[in-house]
């Protein structure tokens, strides 16, 4: 089960276009859809959590607590609309082209990809390209 929470002023997004979508990443990648949390959020409350959980101190698009088990994932992604806009206007992409590379970002950070080093880095951006092409085939 996909949900989408939204504790930000954002536009609705088309739920269930976007759970089609997000149902096709994680079965790309052989795993099981659990039940994932998108909580579309404001660089205030993220930073919050940033800070609480992750003793981090700066601003961040997006952060991802992962609780699945085996191959079924299961997790809370909360998303910063403000990163988004901010992020989208810097890398000159709609905000909704971000949106997903974030939401897309979360999913395969709950798979098992990691973007510490510049290869994961590398191999994280390749993937975010396969999946979001994986959406403009669905429209």
């Amino acid at each position: 089960m996909i949900e989408f929470i939204y504790e930000a002023e954002h536009k609705v997004i088309d739920s269930k276009k976007y759970t089609d979508w997000l149902q096709k990443i994680v079965e790309s990648e052989s795993k099981i859809l659990g039940n994932l949390c998108f909580i579309l959020s404001t660089d205030s409350k993220v930073l919050e959590i940033n800070e609480k959980y992750l003793k981090h101190t700066d601003y961040t698009d997006i952060i991802t607590f992962d609780y699945s088990n085996g191959d079924e994932l299961h997790g809370d992604i909360f998303i910063s609309v403000d990163r988004i806009k901010e992020n989208a206007k810097m890398y000159k992409v709609d905000s909704d082209e971000e949106l997903r590379r974030v939401m897309a970002h979360g999913v395969l950070h709950l798979i098992g990809y990691g973007d510490k080093s510049e290869q994961e880095k590398r191999e994280m951006r390749e993937k975010e390209n396969e999946k979001l092409n994986m959406f403009h085939v669905e429209q």
